[in-house]
């Protein structure tokens, strides 16, 4: 663990280190965050789509009238609204979505599911849910699940708080 940071050539001071802990449990989240939807990606492959796929058909098919306005599904998917138009296209391409202009509203544009889309959410669903379980929920127990969702619900909150009010999410090195 460094005992300095430079940037740009001049030394932070006041950063505050990663406890041995702290970084164990650090690495240990990433780890588990990367491995596990690399492998629910793997398990979606089959059906020929992805994990941004699946989870749009979600949202989509959970949502009232089965719509929601793109900058809502951005939000609700942890994309840039850039990137989900670019996903939203690729579905279209396959039948899954659609977008309709929102009345009203000239520059805004809802996601629709398709009745092909939901078809495809109905069959995959099951495997999905199987899926999860298998490579997470099953390898935790009950009271650990519980505390990992009170655990993670700070970070959540801070940071749906920073996308929400521009709040500053990082300390800028000096310049």
């Amino acid at each position: 663990m460094p005992t300095e940071h430079v940037a740009d050539g001049q030394k932070l001071t006041g950063t505050r280190w990663l406890t041995g802990s702290e970084q164990d449990a650090w690495r240990a989240y990433i780890r588990l965050a990367k491995m596990l939807m690399r492998q629910l990606d793997r398990d979606l492959h089959p059906f020929g789509l992805s994990t941004n796929d699946y989870e749009i058909l979600v949202e989509l098919s959970e949502a009232p009238g089965d719509r929601l306005r793109m900058t809502e599904l951005a939000d609700l998917t942890a994309q840039s609204r850039s990137r989900l138009s670019h996903q939203i296209a690729r579905m279209e391409a396959k039948g899954l979505v659609r977008r309709i202009a929102c009345d009203g509203d000239k520059r805004g544009t809802f996601a629709v599911i398709t009745p092909r889309g939901l078809a495809v959410n109905e069959r995959v669903a099951p495997f999905h849910g199987d899926s999860v379980r298998q490579h997470f929920i099953d390898t935790i127990s009950p009271g650990d699940l519980t505390v990992l969702t009170a655990a993670c619900e700070p970070a959540i909150r801070r940071l749906r708080q920073i996308r929400d009010r521009g709040l500053t999410s990082v300390r800028r090195a000096p310049t």
